[in-house]
C-alpha cells in the first residue's frame, strides 16, 4: 500500500481532530459492546436480528469514518469495500449473508482495533495536554488539591514550583505526540478500512463482467435495429424497385409511356433506398467521424441541431476509434434529449483531455429537473461508457441548468495516420 500523504494542519487543528476522532471511537466502543451482547444472545436466536441491525449500523459507522479520514490526507476518500448485496429473501438468509461477508468481518476487526488502540491514540494528546495544564495550575492549587505533579510532598509555595517543570514536560510531550498520534491513527485506520487487493480485484472482475454483459446486450440490440431498419426500409424499397423494373421490361414494347413512368418510379425508389442506407450507415459509424475526427463530427452535428449549440473542444490528438465513437454517440444522445425534453434555448459541449482521461461536459439552459434514473437513454449512455471504464455524472436542479459530465480513460494519438484513422 502506498504511503498516504497527510494534509498540513496546525497543532490546535490536529488536537481538535484528535478530540473528534476520540468521540467517534467512543461511539464505536458502545457499538462494539452492543455487538458482543447481541452475539451472546444469538445462542437463543433472539440476538440474531439485533446483530444484523448492529451490522448495518457498523457499515454506516465505518463509512462515516472513511469520510472523516479523507479530510486528514490528500489521497482522497477511502474507497468502501465491496459488501455483499442483501438478498430479498427471509431474515435468516440476510443474517447469514451479513455475517459471512468478508468485508463485514474486516469492519468488525477495525471496530475492535479502533475501540482499543484507536481510543488510546486519540486520547493521548488530550490527556497529556490536560495533565500539563493541571501541573501548571498546581503551583496555585496545591493548598486545595494535593497531587504528585511536584514530585515531592508540598507544604509551602517553594515545594510547588517543581510542578512547572512537570507541566512544561507534559506540554512538550503533548506538542510532539499530537501529530505522531494523529498520523499513526489515520494510517492504521486507512489500512483497516480500505479494501484489500483481493477485494479490489474481485470488484474489478465483477465490474468488467457487468460491462461485458451490457456491451453484448447493446451490440445484440444494435444488430436487431440494423436488421429491422434494413427489412422495413432499404429491403422493401429494393423489392419494389425489382417489381417496377420487371413491369417496365414487360411493357417496354407494348406501352412505352407506362414503362417510362415505371422507370421514373424505380429511379425515385433507388434514391430513397440510398438515402435510407446512408442514414443507416451514419447511425452505425458516421463517415464524418472517420474523416474529420470527434471535433469536426460534433461541430457538424451542432450545425444541424434544432437549438444553437456552442462547441469548445481542446484535444491535442485523436482518441482511439471505439472511444471516439462512444463519445460522439453519447454527446449526440444528450443533445437529442435536450431538444426533446429540456425546453432550452441554447446548449453547449465542452471537451478536454488530461491525466489520460477525456472529459466531456454537455449542458443546456433548460428547465432542469432531469431524473438520472428515468428513461433508457441515459442508461444506454452509461452502458456505452462503462464498456471503456468511463462514467457519467449529471446535475440538474429545478430551473436548470442541466450539465452531464462524462469521463473516458484514453490516450490520444497526437498525429494519427490517415489510413489508421479511417480504419478506426
Amino acid at each position: 500500500m502506498a504511503r498516504p500523504h497527510y494534509r498540513h494542519h496546525t497543532r490546535p487543528t490536529q488536537l481538535v481532530w484528535c478530540l473528534l476522532l476520540l468521540a467517534h471511537a467512543a461511539a464505536g466502543v458502545l457499538l462494539l459492546a452492543l455487538s458482543l451482547i447481541a452475539a451472546a444472545l444469538s445462542a437463543v436466536w433472539i440476538g440474531l436480528p439485533l446483530l444484523a441491525t448492529l451490522t448495518r449500523l457498523l457499515h454506516g459507522h465505518a463509512h462515516t469514518h472513511r469520510r472523516i479520514l479523507a479530510h486528514l490526507h490528500t489521497d482522497g476518500p477511502v474507497p468502501p469495500p465491496p459488501y455483499r448485496p442483501l438478498p430479498d429473501t427471509r431474515l435468516t438468509t440476510q443474517i447469514t449473508t451479513l455475517l459471512t461477508d468478508p468485508a463485514t468481518r474486516r469492519d468488525y476487526i477495525w471496530l475492535s482495533a479502533n475501540s482499543t488502540a484507536g481510543l488510546i491514540l486519540t486520547a493521548l494528546p488530550a490527556v497529556l495536554l490536560a495533565h500539563g495544564l493541571l501541573a501548571l495550575a498546581h503551583t496555585y492549587t496545591w493548598r486545595y488539591a494535593p497531587s504528585v505533579y511536584a514530585l515531592q510532598p508540598v507544604t509551602d509555595q517553594a515545594d510547588a514550583w517543581p510542578s512547572l517543570i512537570t507541566g512544561a514536560l507534559l506540554l512538550t510531550l503533548a506538542y510532539i505526540a499530537t501529530p505522531a498520534a494523529l498520523h499513526t491513527y489515520t494510517r492504521l485506520n486507512r489500512r483497516l478500512l480500505a479494501p484489500t487487493e483481493h477485494d479490489r480485484l474481485t470488484a474489478r472482475v465483477a465490474h468488467l463482467a457487468t460491462s461485458r454483459a451490457h456491451t453484448i446486450d447493446a451490440q445484440a440490440s444494435e444488430v436487431r435495429r440494423i436488421e429491422r431498419d434494413l427489412h422495413d426500409g432499404a429491403q422493401a424499397r429494393l423489392v419494389a424497385l425489382g417489381m417496377s423494373l420487371g413491369l417496365a421490361e414487360e411493357t417496354l414494347t407494348s406501352d412505352p409511356d407506362t414503362a417510362h413512368r415505371l422507370l421514373a418510379e424505380a429511379r425515385e425508389t433507388t434514391r430513397h433506398a440510398l438515402t435510407e442506407l446512408r442514414d443507416l450507415v451514419r447511425g452505425i459509424h458516421p463517415p464524418v467521424l472517420v474523416e474529420r475526427g470527434l471535433d469536426g463530427a460534433l461541430r457538424a452535428l451542432a450545425l444541424t441541431h434544432r437549438i444553437p449549440v456552442d462547441v469548445d473542444i481542446d484535444l491535442p490528438g485523436r482518441p482511439p476509434g471505439p472511444v471516439e465513437s462512444a463519445a460522439y454517440f453519447a454527446v449526440a444522445e444528450l443533445l437529442t434529449n435536450t431538444a426533446k425534453h429540456a425546453d432550452a434555448t441554447r446548449a453547449w459541449v465542452r471537451i478536454n483531455h488530461g491525466r489520460d482521461r477525456m472529459v466531456l461536459a454537455v449542458g443546456d439552459d433548460g428547465t432542469g429537473g432531469l431524473d438520472p434514473d428515468a428513461g433508457t437513454g441515459l442508461t444506454g449512455i452509461r452502458r456505452r461508457l462503462a464498456a471503456f471504464d468511463g462514467h457519467m455524472h449529471t446535475t440538474s436542479p429545478p430551473g436548470g441548468p442541466t450539465v452531464a459530465t462524462m469521463e473516458l480513460p484514453c490516450a490520444l494519438d497526437p498525429d494519427p495516420e490517415p489510413d489508421t484513422a479511417q480504419q478506426s
